[in-house]
């Protein structure tokens, strides 16, 4: 494992050159992340389809059209962010300049995500490139075609020693952090966030984690179920479930359950066609051990829909659950597949109730009294998902789901220190007299009349 290391300390030999730090230089790096987009697109759609099942559709959807227009928004916004911010001055620092500027964290490291390989990796990436730093790739093992991928192609488009890539499983994952990084962004469960929490304290490493959780979401009685229930298949069955903020259990009153059971099925019979197995539009899960874990959720379950298996494509149905137990399986834990429980509940008191008693999801689709009454990462009210698609949205977790966060600025500002900067003239000194020892009570007077005003 000693490359490892030796691929961490020449990242943080090239970034202490300085090189990172000219915009025209992040510039450079942000245009030729988004020119290998476009010229291995074919070999990025390929790996995605091995991994997952992909059509290029949803690859070019889901992951790649975003992460182009959040280049362009930094390509375009990044002299106004790394401008020197004025900040008010105080009475004794009227005659001072007092700004903020913003300066490279250092070597950063972005353990990326299966699910979503592309944008997972590589957003992280754009968000260290912006910022001025050095940034040591780990794309996941599980996705393992599109993780080779990376590691053939990356150095023919990025500074091969600032932006080197790292693949392999949980001993390179390991030994990765034992080494001293500046920003770790972690994205995966939440039992691996702690690990990667617990190995940054050792260095004192500031981290962002995007760890996922049980998403809830709440249909009231007044919506447009045919809307709602479209939009609320889609994010939860697109990908194969795969998604971290996918809506991942289903709230509503006793008397809509069954309606929205049709209302879902009539989606599903639309998007993926009588036999969801024989479309190319729907997914297959990424492993054999992520295909039996989420096959022993269904046990002892009531299947309204779906429920069809098969191990040797590691397909699972599209699959709802109807009235289910709070306490079962299914719901104590992240589901990340095609599986939707629907819970009955008396109101949306009694939601808010059920939500609250649970810890914070990553994202939360409500209608507008759960956003003051209840706690995420993310809202979406309405719809599913398409919070993460705006570039002035933070993204990210909170408690459990996570913390800290990124995506356009919020990206600039999280792999950045914000380094206070007063600029004092060297000029006469007889304004500072007043500070100097000794003490005496005409000064004491003057600090007190210059805090509290004169009376």
């Amino acid at each position: 494992m000693e490359h490892i290391k030796k691929t961490v300390d020449k990242a943080r030999e090239a970034f202490n050159t300085g090189k990172t730090r000219p915009l025209a230089f992040r510039i450079h790096q942000l245009k030729a992340v988004k020119r290998m987009l476009e010229e291995k697109e074919p070999e990025l759609f390929a790996a995605l389809k091995k991994d997952l099942g992909r059509t290029d559709w949803t690859s070019y959807f889901l992951e790649v059209a975003h992460l182009k227009q959040e280049i362009d928004h930094m390509v375009e916004k990044l002299p106004e962010w790394a401008a020197p911010e004025p900040v008010p001055k105080t009475p004794a620092t009227l005659h001072d300049e007092t700004y903020i500027v913003r300066e490279p964290l250092g070597v950063a490291l972005v353990i990326g995500a299966w699910n979503y390989p592309v944008i997972l990796v590589l957003q992280p990436l754009i968000a260290a490139i912006v910022a001025g730093n050095a940034c040591v790739i780990k794309p996941s093992e599980i996705s393992e075609h599109t993780a080779k991928l990376y590691e053939e192609i990356v150095p023919h488009y990025l500074d091969k020693e600032l932006y080197p890539v790292i693949n392999g499983g949980v001993p390179e994952t390991t030994e990765v952090l034992k080494q001293r990084f500046d920003h770790i962004l972690y994205t995966g469960s939440t039992a691996v966030g702690r690990i990667v929490m617990a190995a940054a304290a050792k260095h004192l490493t500031p981290v962002t984690l995007e760890l996922g959780g049980k998403s809830p979401c709440y249909v009231d009685k007044d919506c447009d179920l045919d809307v709602a229930c479209h939009r609320i298949a889609w994010g939860k069955f697109v990908n194969a479930g795969q998604t971290c903020i996918a809506p991942d259990y289903l709230l509503c009153e006793p008397s809509l359950q069954n309606k929205i059971v049709e209302h879902l099925k009539k989606a599903l019979k639309e998007f993926y066609g009588e036999d969801p197995k024989k479309s190319p539009d729907f997914e297959r899960i990424v492993s054999k051990r992520h295909f039996q874990r989420l096959v022993g959720l269904l046990d002892g379950q009531k299947i309204a829909c779906g429920g069809q298996i098969d191990e040797k494509e590691r397909y699972i149905a599209p699959t709802i659950l109807v009235d289910v137990d709070p306490n079962s399986k299914v719901m104590q834990e992240e589901i990340f597949g095609p599986i939707f429980p629907i819970v009955t509940v008396k109101n949306l008191e009694d939601a808010i109730r059920f939500i609250n008693a649970r810890e914070k999801p990553l994202a939360l689709y409500v209608i507008e009294k759960m956003i003051c009454e209840t706690t995420s990462g993310g809202v979406t009210a309405n719809d599913a998902i398409m919070h993460v698609t705006v570039e002035g949205l933070p993204f990210g977790g909170v408690g459990e789901s996570g913390m800290g966060h990124y995506h356009g600025r919020f990206s600039f500002e999280t792999f950045s220190h914000r380094r206070a900067c007063l600029i004092r003239p060297l000029g006469s000194d007889a304004a500072n007299a007043n500070r100097y020892p000794p003490a005496t009570q005409k000064k004491f007077d003057w600090i007190r009349s210059l805090v509290e005003g004169k009376k």
